[in-house]
């Protein structure tokens, strides 16, 4: 055995030493990627030392730190993060209880509003005063609407409202009410009030009944009143001529008022004194009475008024139609065929030529009109002017006025009546006329 050289004792303990020390980052890299990693002292794990402690509550930190990261980052393209899913909740909520604080306000000025107008309507059913038994003397002019009675019977303070009178009597299918002067009380109720005026019980009986037959004309109607009734033609006459009382009756019933802007008319009244019976009382002043016609005239129009509006048409001109039908032809066949031809001559500038104007324009009521009649000067004579003329000839039937606002279609420009039968015949062209014409007016023999 051989004996070492000190200096090799101290060369091999600095090589041992070398190697029980760690290696440091550049001599691992120095070594290369095949090496095996070096395992991490233990504290750097996690040990129960207080440098550990402090060490792991780091770490858990930093995870927590990377799990709120995480979460705030969307879940999927399109997604909500769950601080805005919690933001959106709250909205819900908010949103939701504004919905059901509108809801609920919406309910409460419903109950509100209900139960006012279960009131009103209850209050309107129940008499004016149950104590209050003095009759008073109400008129309840004849052609009166079950609203019309409902407004004369609050201002005369029989009952509280006349709209409820008139809903009740609608509801109750309620009608034939009958035209009269009343004694009522504000003690009864509706149902009294209604069967008093079906039964026509308490009303006084009229002094007279005047009847203004359909198509009868202001200077007929004059003749009608002054033999019923102790009012004079000429008082009559007088009142129809009054710019006065044209106006009144114009602010009273709106919708008739385009008779005021007709130029050169005789009557501005002619044609809304709608025929019908009449009841008179002595009592009765000349203006009620023609008052009474007018009335009844615009309950009859009112039917109509929108359809008159549809046709483009005034009521004036829808009226002034009417009166040559009424007297033109008298079943409703014939009427809406004659109406659609005078539509037809409107339309290409064609004089009408009814022989009912040549009479109106005369003032005389004869059969034939012959030629010499027809020239003579007045805007009423249509054989010379063309359009509709200044206005109503007579005051038409309803059943006139329905002809003119729903005719026949045809493409006629001529009729002609059978002066015998009445029937009336139809043509398209002149010639086609006069045939007609020799046939059955010319023809003695017929």
């Amino acid at each position: 055995m051989s004996k070492q050289h000190p200096e090799d004792k101290s060369f091999k303990d600095e090589v041992l030493g070398a190697l029980k020390q760690p290696q440091s980052d550049q001599t691992q890299e120095d070594h290369g990627l095949n090496e095996r990693p070096i395992q991490q002292p233990q504290e750097e794990v996690g040990s129960r030392t207080a440098s550990g402690k402090t060490k792991n509550k780091k770490a858990k930190q930093t995870a927590a730190s990377r799990r709120a990261a995480v979460e705030e980052v969307p879940i999927a393209e399109g997604g909500e993060t769950q601080l805005r899913k919690q933001q959106r909740k709250k909205e819900d909520r908010i949103v939701n209880r504004i919905v059901l604080i509108v809801v609920l306000a919406l309910l409460v000025i419903g109950g509100v509003l209900g139960f006012s107008m279960y009131r009103y309507v209850s209050s309107g059913l129940q008499p004016l005063n149950p104590d209050d038994t003095e009759t008073v003397a109400v008129e309840i002019p004849s052609g009166s609407s079950n609203k019309a009675i409902g407004e004369i019977l609050e201002e005369d303070n029989i009952i509280k409202s006349g709209m409820i009178f008139n809903y009740y009597t609608k509801f109750n299918n309620l009608t034939g009410f009958q035209a009269g002067n009343y004694q009522f009380a504000p003690s009864m109720t509706l149902d009294q009030i209604a069967k008093m005026l079906q039964n026509g019980e308490g009303s006084v009986t009229s002094d007279a009944k005047v009847t203004i037959p359909e198509g009868f004309d202001v200077d007929q109607i004059g003749d009608a009143l002054a033999e019923a009734t102790n009012i004079s033609k000429d008082d009559f006459l007088a009142l129809m001529e009054s710019d006065e009382f044209f106006e009144k009756m114009k602010a009273t019933y709106p919708d008739l008022a385009s008779a005021g802007d007709a130029q050169g008319v005789r009557y501005r009244l002619e044609g809304y004194l709608f025929p019908a019976t009449y009841d008179y009382y002595t009592g009765n002043t000349l203006e009620e009475v023609v008052t009474q016609m007018v009335d009844k005239s615009n309950a009859v129009m009112s039917k109509y008024f929108d359809q008159i509006a549809q046709k483009e048409m005034t009521v004036q001109e829808v009226l002034t139609l009417a009166s040559l039908v009424e007297k033109e032809g008298s079943k409703l066949e014939d009427r809406k065929n004659i109406a659609q031809v005078f539509f037809n001559r409107l339309a290409i500038d064609m004089p009408l030529q009814s022989d009912i104007s040549i009479l109106y324009a005369l003032g005389e009521h004869k059969e034939l009109v012959t030629y010499e009649d027809t020239q003579v000067d007045s805007p009423y004579n249509l054989y010379v002017h063309t359009g509709y003329g200044p206005g109503p000839f007579n005051n038409p039937s309803e059943a006139a006025i329905q002809a003119v606002l729903d005719p026949t279609p045809n493409n006629y420009y001529y009729f002609v009546a059978d002066i015998h039968t009445q029937e009336v015949y139809f043509a398209e062209t002149y010639e086609q006329h006069m045939q007609l014409v020799e046939q059955y007016v010319n023809n003695t023999s017929n």
